[in-house]
Protein backbone atom coordinates (compact mmCIF):
# COMPACT_ATOMS: atom_id res chain seq x y z
CA UNK A 1 0.00 0.00 0.00
CA UNK A 2 1.14 3.80 -0.66
CA UNK A 3 0.56 6.66 0.95
CA UNK A 4 0.06 10.60 -0.72
CA UNK A 5 -1.04 13.57 0.42
CA UNK A 6 -3.89 16.38 -0.52
CA UNK A 7 -1.28 19.48 -0.97
CA UNK A 8 -3.22 22.84 -0.20
CA UNK A 9 -3.55 24.86 -3.10
CA UNK A 10 -5.95 27.59 -1.54
CA UNK A 11 -6.59 29.80 0.98
CA UNK A 12 -5.06 32.76 2.91
CA UNK A 13 -1.33 32.41 3.18
CA UNK A 14 -1.07 30.21 0.21
CA UNK A 15 2.19 30.81 -1.59
CA UNK A 16 4.28 29.78 -4.28
CA UNK A 17 6.62 29.75 -0.86
CA UNK A 18 4.17 27.40 0.81
CA UNK A 19 3.71 24.75 -2.50
CA UNK A 20 7.60 24.33 -2.66
CA UNK A 21 7.49 24.13 1.33
CA UNK A 22 4.16 21.14 0.70
CA UNK A 23 6.16 19.41 -2.01
CA UNK A 24 9.79 19.31 -0.70
CA UNK A 25 8.34 18.15 3.17
CA UNK A 26 6.30 15.38 2.25
CA UNK A 27 9.02 13.84 -0.24
CA UNK A 28 11.41 14.44 2.06
CA UNK A 29 8.89 12.35 4.71
CA UNK A 30 8.88 9.23 2.77
CA UNK A 31 5.31 9.79 1.37
CA UNK A 32 4.22 8.05 -2.50
CA UNK A 33 2.38 10.70 -3.83
CA UNK A 34 1.22 14.42 -3.72
CA UNK A 35 -2.03 15.47 -5.26
CA UNK A 36 -3.59 18.42 -5.62
CA UNK A 37 -7.41 19.48 -5.62
CA UNK A 38 -9.19 21.55 -9.03
CA UNK A 39 -11.63 24.73 -9.42
CA UNK A 40 -11.35 27.57 -11.94
CA UNK A 41 -13.95 29.72 -10.62
CA UNK A 42 -13.86 30.49 -7.22
CA UNK A 43 -17.84 31.66 -6.92
CA UNK A 44 -18.90 32.67 -3.37
CA UNK A 45 -20.09 28.81 -3.14
CA UNK A 46 -16.72 27.44 -4.15
CA UNK A 47 -14.86 30.51 -1.40
CA UNK A 48 -17.15 29.30 1.79
CA UNK A 49 -14.97 26.08 1.11
CA UNK A 50 -11.85 26.89 -0.58
CA UNK A 51 -11.15 30.91 -0.24
CA UNK A 52 -8.81 32.51 -2.60
CA UNK A 53 -6.18 32.48 -3.55
CA UNK A 54 -6.98 29.05 -5.22
CA UNK A 55 -3.71 27.99 -7.50
CA UNK A 56 -4.54 27.30 -10.94
CA UNK A 57 -4.49 23.16 -10.82
CA UNK A 58 -2.09 22.27 -13.86
CA UNK A 59 0.31 25.24 -12.90
CA UNK A 60 0.95 24.06 -9.62
CA UNK A 61 1.40 20.72 -10.69
CA UNK A 62 4.07 21.82 -13.32
CA UNK A 63 5.49 23.55 -10.45
CA UNK A 64 5.60 20.67 -7.77
CA UNK A 65 7.15 18.36 -10.67
CA UNK A 66 9.79 21.33 -10.60
CA UNK A 67 10.81 21.02 -7.23
CA UNK A 68 10.36 17.19 -6.74
CA UNK A 69 12.50 14.32 -7.92
CA UNK A 70 10.87 11.21 -6.75
CA UNK A 71 7.42 11.43 -5.49
CA UNK A 72 4.45 10.71 -7.44
CA UNK A 73 1.58 13.69 -8.56
CA UNK A 74 -1.79 13.38 -9.05
CA UNK A 75 -4.97 15.41 -8.72
CA UNK A 76 -7.76 15.13 -6.01
CA UNK A 77 -10.27 15.56 -7.93
CA UNK A 78 -10.02 17.24 -11.51
CA UNK A 79 -13.38 18.65 -12.17
CA UNK A 80 -13.52 17.39 -15.91
CA UNK A 81 -16.63 18.79 -17.17
CA UNK A 82 -15.59 22.32 -16.81
CA UNK A 83 -12.52 22.06 -18.80
CA UNK A 84 -12.66 21.08 -22.75
CA UNK A 85 -11.53 17.41 -23.02
CA UNK A 86 -8.53 19.16 -25.57
CA UNK A 87 -7.49 20.79 -23.14
CA UNK A 88 -7.39 18.65 -20.76
CA UNK A 89 -5.98 16.09 -22.45
CA UNK A 90 -3.27 18.11 -23.34
CA UNK A 91 -2.63 19.28 -19.96
CA UNK A 92 -2.39 15.68 -18.42
CA UNK A 93 0.10 15.00 -21.13
CA UNK A 94 2.13 17.72 -20.90
CA UNK A 95 2.83 17.54 -16.72
CA UNK A 96 3.61 14.16 -16.85
CA UNK A 97 6.47 14.53 -19.39
CA UNK A 98 7.87 17.37 -17.43
CA UNK A 99 7.50 15.48 -14.44
CA UNK A 100 9.45 12.16 -16.06
CA UNK A 101 6.40 10.17 -15.41
CA UNK A 102 5.69 10.46 -12.41
CA UNK A 103 1.71 11.74 -12.90
CA UNK A 104 0.48 8.43 -11.75
CA UNK A 105 -2.99 9.43 -10.34
CA UNK A 106 -5.57 11.45 -12.63
CA UNK A 107 -8.48 11.80 -10.39
CA UNK A 108 -11.27 13.11 -12.16
CA UNK A 109 -14.77 14.09 -10.34
CA UNK A 110 -17.94 15.94 -11.12
CA UNK A 111 -17.72 18.86 -9.46
CA UNK A 112 -20.53 20.34 -6.96
CA UNK A 113 -20.55 24.28 -6.86
CA UNK A 114 -23.42 25.22 -9.50
CA UNK A 115 -22.43 29.03 -9.03
CA UNK A 116 -18.76 27.59 -10.83
CA UNK A 117 -20.78 26.12 -13.56
CA UNK A 118 -22.94 29.03 -14.21
CA UNK A 119 -19.77 31.00 -14.70
CA UNK A 120 -18.30 29.16 -16.91
CA UNK A 121 -21.70 28.40 -18.86
CA UNK A 122 -21.34 24.87 -18.21
CA UNK A 123 -25.05 23.13 -17.48
CA UNK A 124 -24.70 21.52 -13.95
CA UNK A 125 -27.70 19.55 -14.82
CA UNK A 126 -25.48 17.43 -17.59
CA UNK A 127 -22.11 17.48 -15.59
CA UNK A 128 -22.29 13.22 -15.06
CA UNK A 129 -23.04 12.81 -18.86
CA UNK A 130 -20.43 15.19 -19.82
CA UNK A 131 -18.26 13.50 -17.47
CA UNK A 132 -18.99 10.09 -19.01
CA UNK A 133 -18.32 11.99 -22.31
CA UNK A 134 -15.31 13.02 -21.45
CA UNK A 135 -14.16 9.89 -19.86
CA UNK A 136 -14.43 8.13 -23.00
CA UNK A 137 -12.68 10.98 -25.50
CA UNK A 138 -9.66 10.77 -23.33
CA UNK A 139 -8.97 6.98 -23.27
CA UNK A 140 -9.02 7.66 -27.35
CA UNK A 141 -6.95 10.66 -27.38
CA UNK A 142 -4.37 8.89 -25.38
CA UNK A 143 -4.54 6.00 -27.45
CA UNK A 144 -3.34 6.94 -30.99
CA UNK A 145 -1.02 10.08 -32.70
CA UNK A 146 -4.03 11.01 -34.35
CA UNK A 147 -7.43 10.68 -32.78
CA UNK A 148 -11.10 11.33 -33.90
CA UNK A 149 -14.37 10.97 -31.21
CA UNK A 150 -18.16 11.38 -31.85
CA UNK A 151 -20.41 11.73 -28.61
CA UNK A 152 -22.70 14.05 -27.19
CA UNK A 153 -20.59 16.70 -25.60
CA UNK A 154 -17.05 15.78 -26.98
CA UNK A 155 -16.36 15.83 -31.00
CA UNK A 156 -13.73 16.27 -32.99
CA UNK A 157 -11.18 14.53 -35.35
CA UNK A 158 -7.88 14.56 -37.05
CA UNK A 159 -6.82 15.90 -33.78
CA UNK A 160 -2.42 15.23 -33.21
CA UNK A 161 -2.20 14.00 -29.33
CA UNK A 162 1.26 14.47 -28.65
CA UNK A 163 2.33 15.17 -25.63
CA UNK A 164 0.50 12.02 -23.91
CA UNK A 165 0.65 10.87 -20.80
CA UNK A 166 3.19 8.02 -19.93
CA UNK A 167 1.50 4.52 -19.21
CA UNK A 168 1.64 4.67 -15.80
CA UNK A 169 -1.03 7.01 -15.48
CA UNK A 170 -3.82 6.04 -13.93
CA UNK A 171 -6.99 7.45 -13.87
CA UNK A 172 -8.99 8.09 -10.55
CA UNK A 173 -12.56 8.08 -10.44
CA UNK A 174 -14.35 9.82 -7.83
CA UNK A 175 -17.84 9.52 -6.53
CA UNK A 176 -19.91 7.00 -4.13
CA UNK A 177 -23.57 7.27 -5.54
CA UNK A 178 -24.12 3.73 -7.91
CA UNK A 179 -23.44 5.77 -11.05
CA UNK A 180 -20.38 6.81 -9.78
CA UNK A 181 -18.94 3.09 -9.18
CA UNK A 182 -20.33 2.41 -12.63
CA UNK A 183 -18.20 5.12 -14.01
CA UNK A 184 -15.35 3.70 -11.99
CA UNK A 185 -15.71 0.93 -13.66
CA UNK A 186 -16.10 1.51 -17.49
CA UNK A 187 -13.57 4.20 -17.39
CA UNK A 188 -11.25 4.03 -14.66
CA UNK A 189 -8.11 2.30 -13.59
CA UNK A 190 -9.05 3.20 -9.81
CA UNK A 191 -11.73 4.24 -7.65
CA UNK A 192 -11.07 7.06 -5.58
CA UNK A 193 -13.67 7.75 -3.01
CA UNK A 194 -13.61 10.47 -0.14
CA UNK A 195 -13.86 10.58 3.66
CA UNK A 196 -16.32 7.34 4.18
CA UNK A 197 -16.28 5.13 7.17
CA UNK A 198 -14.89 2.11 6.99
CA UNK A 199 -18.01 -0.06 7.35
CA UNK A 200 -19.55 2.52 4.44
CA UNK A 201 -16.13 2.04 2.42
CA UNK A 202 -16.91 -2.08 2.36
CA UNK A 203 -20.29 -1.74 1.58
CA UNK A 204 -19.61 0.47 -1.14
CA UNK A 205 -16.56 -1.49 -2.18
CA UNK A 206 -18.77 -4.84 -2.46
CA UNK A 207 -21.37 -2.61 -4.76
CA UNK A 208 -18.42 -1.75 -7.05
CA UNK A 209 -17.85 -5.53 -7.76
CA UNK A 210 -21.07 -6.53 -8.48
CA UNK A 211 -21.12 -3.81 -10.60
CA UNK A 212 -17.74 -4.79 -12.42
CA UNK A 213 -19.12 -8.58 -12.72
CA UNK A 214 -22.41 -6.92 -14.42
CA UNK A 215 -20.37 -4.77 -16.99
CA UNK A 216 -17.86 -7.80 -17.38
CA UNK A 217 -14.92 -5.89 -16.26
CA UNK A 218 -11.99 -5.51 -13.98
CA UNK A 219 -12.92 -4.29 -10.43
CA UNK A 220 -10.79 -1.10 -10.19
CA UNK A 221 -8.22 -0.36 -7.43
CA UNK A 222 -9.18 1.25 -4.42
CA UNK A 223 -7.56 4.26 -3.68
CA UNK A 224 -9.62 6.41 -0.75
CA UNK A 225 -8.86 10.18 0.41
CA UNK A 226 -9.04 10.38 4.34
CA UNK A 227 -9.42 12.96 6.35
CA UNK A 228 -6.36 13.65 8.71
CA UNK A 229 -7.16 15.13 12.06
CA UNK A 230 -4.71 14.02 15.12
CA UNK A 231 -6.63 14.33 18.66
CA UNK A 232 -4.54 13.71 21.99
CA UNK A 233 -7.28 11.91 23.26
CA UNK A 234 -9.21 8.53 21.37
CA UNK A 235 -12.11 9.77 19.56
CA UNK A 236 -15.48 7.14 20.37
CA UNK A 237 -18.41 6.31 18.16
CA UNK A 238 -18.57 6.53 14.17
CA UNK A 239 -15.34 8.04 12.63
CA UNK A 240 -14.18 8.65 9.58
CA UNK A 241 -10.94 6.90 9.08
CA UNK A 242 -7.84 9.84 9.45
CA UNK A 243 -9.80 11.39 12.72
CA UNK A 244 -8.34 10.46 16.39
CA UNK A 245 -5.04 9.41 17.68
CA UNK A 246 -1.69 8.51 16.02
CA UNK A 247 -2.71 4.60 16.73
CA UNK A 248 -6.41 5.16 15.67
CA UNK A 249 -5.17 6.22 12.39
CA UNK A 250 -2.77 3.56 12.10
CA UNK A 251 -5.30 1.12 12.79
CA UNK A 252 -7.75 2.89 10.32
CA UNK A 253 -4.91 2.39 7.42
CA UNK A 254 -4.27 -1.46 8.86
CA UNK A 255 -8.14 -1.54 7.92
CA UNK A 256 -8.15 0.34 4.81
CA UNK A 257 -5.06 -2.11 3.78
CA UNK A 258 -7.47 -5.42 4.36
CA UNK A 259 -10.29 -3.80 2.28
CA UNK A 260 -7.59 -3.72 -0.61
CA UNK A 261 -6.51 -0.58 -1.15
CA UNK A 262 -3.67 0.19 -3.18
CA UNK A 263 -3.52 3.83 -2.15
CA UNK A 264 -4.64 5.75 0.58
CA UNK A 265 -4.20 10.02 0.98
CA UNK A 266 -4.11 11.79 3.72
CA UNK A 267 -6.25 15.17 3.23
CA UNK A 268 -5.03 17.82 6.13
CA UNK A 269 -7.23 20.48 4.81
CA UNK A 270 -9.49 20.65 8.25
CA UNK A 271 -9.44 24.33 8.55
CA UNK A 272 -6.66 25.57 10.86
CA UNK A 273 -6.09 29.22 11.96
CA UNK A 274 -2.21 28.63 12.39
CA UNK A 275 -2.19 27.59 8.37
CA UNK A 276 0.55 25.89 6.48
CA UNK A 277 2.82 24.79 9.23
CA UNK A 278 0.19 23.27 11.28
CA UNK A 279 -1.20 21.17 8.73
CA UNK A 280 2.56 20.07 7.66
CA UNK A 281 2.94 19.05 11.55
CA UNK A 282 0.12 16.72 11.33
CA UNK A 283 1.56 15.26 8.27
CA UNK A 284 5.21 15.14 9.49
CA UNK A 285 3.42 13.48 12.73
CA UNK A 286 1.34 11.10 10.80
CA UNK A 287 4.56 10.34 8.92
CA UNK A 288 6.28 7.74 11.43
CA UNK A 289 2.88 6.03 11.71
CA UNK A 290 1.96 5.72 8.08
CA UNK A 291 5.26 4.67 6.18
CA UNK A 292 6.46 1.77 8.17
CA UNK A 293 3.13 0.15 6.91
CA UNK A 294 4.67 -0.10 3.41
Amino acid sequence: MKFGVNCINSGPGTTVDTAARWARTVEALGYDLLMVSDHIAITPDVAERYPAPFFDTPATLGWLAAVTTRIELGTTVMLLPLRHVLDTARIVGTVDQFAGGRLTAFGVGLGWAQGEFDALGVPFERRAAITDDCLAALRELWSSDLAAYEGAYARFSGVQTAPRPSSTTAIWVGGVADAALRRAVRHGDAWHPISLTVESLAERLERLRVIAADEGRPVPVLAPRIPLRITERPLEGDRVPGEGTLDQIRGDLVALEALGAAYVVLDPFVPRPDGHAARLAEIERAAAKVIELR
